[in-house]
C-alpha cells in the first residue's frame, strides 16, 4: 500500500511539473544545465536576471520572512528533539519532517505568486523541488552509499592518533576526485573499525566531517556541487587549483588540531595491547570491482554536462521538450547511477557487506529528513535569490569585499543548500562591473571571458560554500550521512547543537584567520 501511494504521488508530481508553463526545473548542479562554454554571454546575463527573482517558480521578492517559519521549525526539531524527546524523535522523525514540509507547501499555496495564493503554482514548485533537486540528491547519496558499502578495506588498523590522522588525510586527498560524499562513504568504515575499541571517539567523526566531507572537496568541480555549478557557468575545470593554498592551510590546521586532540583523548583512553597470538589481517581491498561502478557514476555526472536539456525536435520547429519539460541530461545521469548501484548489489558478495556492517537505516534517515528540509528551504532560497528586491537585500547589498563574500556565502551555506547559495553570490559578483571591483582595490583581471569577476572574489565564494558547509550537520549532504552511519555503529555523536559547538570552537577561529590571510 505504501509503495502504491508513493508511486501515485510521484506520477502526480511529474504531471504537475510537465504542465508548468515556462518554468524549468532547477536541478542539482550535477544535473541538466549545458556547459557554459557553449552559452552566449547575453544568455548568461538573462538567466542571471531571471534567477535573481525566483527559485523554482517562487517569486522571492514578493515573500515575507515569516514564510521561513517551517524551515526554522524543522531545524529546531532536528536540534532539540533528540535532546529532550529522544524516544519520540527516533520513532517519528520522518513524520515530523513531513509535517513541516506540508506546512511549507500549504503556506506557499496560501501566498502563491504575487501574494494572491494558488494551488497550481505551489504544486508546481513542490514538483520542481522534488524532481529537480531532491530526487537527484537522494539518488546520488543512495548510489554512493550502495557502492561504497560493497568495498571492504582489509587491514589491522589500530585507532592511534597517527593512524587516525593518516586515514583522515587520505580521505581529504581523495575527496576532490570522488566527491565529498564518495570519499566519506569509502573512508567511514576503515575509521570505524580502527576505533572500535576506543570509548572516546565522537571527536574523530566530527573532524572526519570537517575534513573528508567538506574541506577536501575544494580542488576540482567533482569535489562539491557548488564547484560543479561554477564549472557549468563557465569556470575552467582546473581553475579550482587556485584554491590549493586555502585548502592546504585549512586542511593542515585541522589535521594538526585533530592530532593534538586525539592524542589527548588517546592518553585517557588507550587501546588494549594487541594479542601476539591473534591472526593478523593483511591490507587489501575486497569488492574492488565496485571502483568501476564508482567510475561509471562519476562519468555519468561529468558527461551529463554535455547532454541537451530537452528532447530534440521531432518535426519542424516543435520539440517534445516544448510539450513535456523533461531534463534529458538529468534523467540519463540518474538512470546510469541507479544502474551502477544495482550492479553493485548484484555482483558484490553478501559477506563483504556484512563485514562493512551495511544496512539501509542511515540512507532512510537522511531521505526522510531531507525530504522535509528541501521543501522548507524553498521560501528562504527564493527570498535570497531575489537579491536587492527581497527581504534579505541588506545581506546581498552589503557584500563588497572578498572577506564579505566568504562569510556571506559560507554563513548561508551552513544552513541552506550550498549550491544555490553559491549561485546567488556568483551572480551578484558577475553582475558587478569590473571597474567597480577595481575601484575597491581588487585586480581587474577576470577569471575568464565568461566569468567576469576577480579571481579572489570567486575564491572567496567557492571557499565559503565548500568550507563552511561543515558548520552544521545539514550544511552539506554527507555530514548527516556520516552522523547516521557512525550512530548505527554505536558511536555517540554530538547533537545538532553539540556539533555546532565543535564547529564554533574549531572552525570559526580558523575561518577568521583565513579571512585575514587570504580574503582581505
Amino acid at each position: 500500500m505504501h509503495r502504491l501511494s508513493f508511486a501515485l504521488i510521484a506520477v502526480l508530481l511529474m504531471v504537475v511539473a510537465a504542465a508548468a508553463p515556462g518554468v524549468q526545473a532547477q536541478s542539482l548542479p550535477i544535473a541538466s544545465a549545458p556547459p557554459a562554454a557553449h552559452e552566449e554571454k547575453a544568455g548568461q546575463d538573462h538567466a542571471a536576471a531571471s534567477a535573481e527573482h525566483e527559485h523554482h517558480g517562487v517569486v522571492g521578492a514578493r515573500m515575507g520572512l515569516w514564510l521561513i517559519i517551517p524551515f526554522a521549525g524543522i531545524l529546531l526539531c532536528i536540534a532539540l528533539c533528540p535532546l529532550f524527546t529522544p524516544k519520540f524523535w527516533h520513532h517519528h522523525y520522518g513524520k515530523v519532517a513531513a509535517g513541516w514540509g506540508a506546512l511549507a507547501l500549504l503556506l506557499m499555496i496560501l501566498v502563491g505568486e504575487g501574494g494572491g495564493g494558488g494551488l497550481m503554482p505551489a504544486l508546481q514548485s513542490g514538483a520542481h523541488v522534488y524532481l529537480g533537486d531532491y530526487l537527484p540528491f537522494i539518488i546520488l547519496l543512495l548510489t554512493l552509499f550502495t557502492i561504497a558499502g560493497g568495498i571492504y578495506v582489509k587491514g589491522d588498523f589500530r585507532g592511534t592518533p597517527a593512524t587516525n590522522t593518516t586515514l583522515l588525510l587520505i580521505g581529504t586527498l581523495i575527496a576532490s576526485f570522488v566527491g565529498t560524499t564518495g570519499a566519506s562513504m569509502l573512508m567511514i568504515q576503515p575509521v570505524l573499525r580502527a576505533n572500535k575499541a576506543r570509548k572516546r571517539k565522537a571527536h574523530i567523526f566530527v573532524f572526519f566531517i570537517f575534513l573528508v566531507s567538506n574541506v577536501g572537496g575544494s580542488l576540482t568541480p567533482l569535489g562539491d556541487p557548488p564547484l560543479f555549478l561554477g564549472f557549468l557557468k563557465g569556470v575552467d575545470f582546473f581553475w579550482t587549483m587556485h584554491l590549493v593554498p586555502e585548502t592546504s592551510f585549512a586542511a593542515g590546521c585541522l589535521l594538526v588540531a585533530f592530532f593534538i586532540i586525539d592524542t589527548m583523548m588517546y592518553r585517557r583512553d588507550p587501546l588494549p595491547p594487541m594479542d601476539p597470538a591473534a591472526p593478523r589481517e593483511k591490507f587489501g581491498i575486497q569488492g574492488a570491482h565496485n571502483l568501476l561502478f564508482l567510475g561509471g557514476m562519476i562519468a555519468a555526472i561529468v558527461g551529463s554536462a554535455s547532454l541537451p536539456n530537452s528532447i530534440p525536435a521531432l518535426a519542424g520547429n516543435i520539440a517534445l521538450g516544448d510539450l513535456v519539460q523533461l531534463p534529458i541530461a538529468g534523467v540519463c545521469r540518474d538512470v546510469i547511477m541507479l544502474l551502477m548501484a544495482a550492479l553493485s548489489l548484484a555482483t558484490t558478495a553478501k559477506a563483504i557487506r556484512v563485514a562493512n556492517n551495511f544496512n539501509w537505516a542511515p540512507i532512510k534517515e537522511v531521505a526522510k529528513l531531507f525530504a522535509g528540509i528541501f521543501i522548507c528551504m524553498v521560501p528562504a532560497l527564493a527570498i535570497l535569490s531575489a537579491g536587492s528586491h527581497g527581504q534579505l537585500a541588506f545581506i546581498v547589498n552589503s557584500v563588497q569585499q572578498p572577506w564579505q563574500y566568504f562569510w556571506a556565502t559560507g554563513s548561508l551555506s551552513s544552513f541552506l543548500d550550498n549550491a544555490p547559495t553559491y549561485l546567488v553570490f556568483f551572480q551578484t559578483a558577475q553582475s558587478t562591473p569590473m571597474a567597480e571591483f577595481a575601484a575597491r582595490g581588487l585586480s581587474p583581471d577576470p577569471v575568464s571571458h565568461l566569468v567576469d569577476m576577480p579571481h579572489i572574489i570567486l575564491a572567496s565564494i567557492s571557499c565559503g560554500a565548500v568550507f563552511m558547509g561543515a558548520n552544521t550537520y545539514i550544511g552539506n549532504a554527507p555530514n548527516f550521512m556520516v552522523k547516521a552511519v557512525a550512530e548505527q555503529n554505536d558511536v555517540k555523536m554530538p547533537s545538532f547543537l553539540g556539533y555546532m559547538l565543535w564547529s564554533i570552537c574549531i572552525l570559526i577561529p580558523l575561518f577568521i584567520v583565513m579571512s585575514f590571510i587570504f580574503f582581505r
